[in-house]
């Protein structure tokens, strides 16, 4: 019969109970209870944390960077799938990239104070690498990640409908959406009218002037749109009217 020897089995590292107190905290914040703990934990453990803390057997987040990038990736293409079907395959994947950059994933990551939560080793914290952009992204990912190991990919995507995808509604990604083209394809698949854009009027002092836009079908007033030029209020404009199209839309298929 095979002896037991002590110290044959590896065992995770335990947080000190005032880290473990935080994440409670925060998981209170995003209303979002894991299953095992482990996996948010890990998602916010830096390699500089686990490089000095070696004996703890601490896991550091690149793993989970990793599938996080591919779950957000599919999670943020079927969205724009479904959520534009008159965008062609080139504007979707233009505007994902603008979606899940860098930039993007610190804004989200920022707006939830993920930061305050990162484990780090001593000389990263001291460089400031909790305010550091690539950290931050990294982190957005790896709670993804985890996210989906502990719950799957529809509790990620419930995530992603409250943090991401209302900007994308708002217009935050609208720098690189053609909304014109969209409304032009529209109008071309239900109408045969004619699109034209006004501008109604302009506020404000000459270097600081905002456009109003308006666009029409056969002289009907389709929707109105503001920018800072009078190509964005176009854009606007073009934005506004194809949602009340598919708000018109969905009424009539009620």
């Amino acid at each position: 019969m095979a002896m037991k020897r002590k110290g044959n089995m590896q065992k995770s590292g335990v947080l000190p109970e005032k880290v473990r107190n935080q994440f409670e905290l925060l998981q209170h914040e995003l209303n979002i209870t894991f299953i095992n703990k482990n996996l948010l934990y890990q998602a916010f453990t830096h390699s500089s944390y686990v490089n000095e803390h070696r004996r703890k057997l601490f896991t550091d987040n690149e793993r989970l960077e990793f599938l996080g990038d591919a779950v957000l990736e599919l999670s943020v293409s079927k969205y724009l799938f479904e959520k534009y079907p008159h965008m062609s395959e080139g504007e979707l994947t233009k505007l994902r990239a603008s979606i899940v950059c860098e930039p993007s994933l610190v804004i989200f990551a920022n707006e939830l104070g993920f930061g305050r939560f990162v484990l780090l080793g001593k000389g990263e914290e001291l460089t400031g690498g909790r305010e550091r952009p690539a950290l931050l992204a990294d982190v957005f990912e790896s709670f993804v990640g985890a996210l989906y190991l502990d719950q799957g990919l529809q509790t990620v995507v419930c995530f992603l409908e409250r943090i991401v995808f209302p900007k994308v509604e708002l217009g935050a990604f609208s720098h690189v959406m053609d909304f014109k083209s969209q409304l032009q394809e529209m109008v071309q698949q239900t109408n045969n009218g004619l699109l034209h854009y006004e501008i109604i009027d302009e506020k404000g002092p000459a270097h600081n002037r905002t456009f109003v836009s308006s666009v029409l079908l056969n002289g009907q007033e389709l929707g109105i749109g503001r920018g800072k030029s009078k190509k964005e209020a176009e854009q606007q404009a073009a934005q506004c009217a194809m949602r009340s199209m598919r708000e018109q839309t969905a009424k009539e298929e009620a």
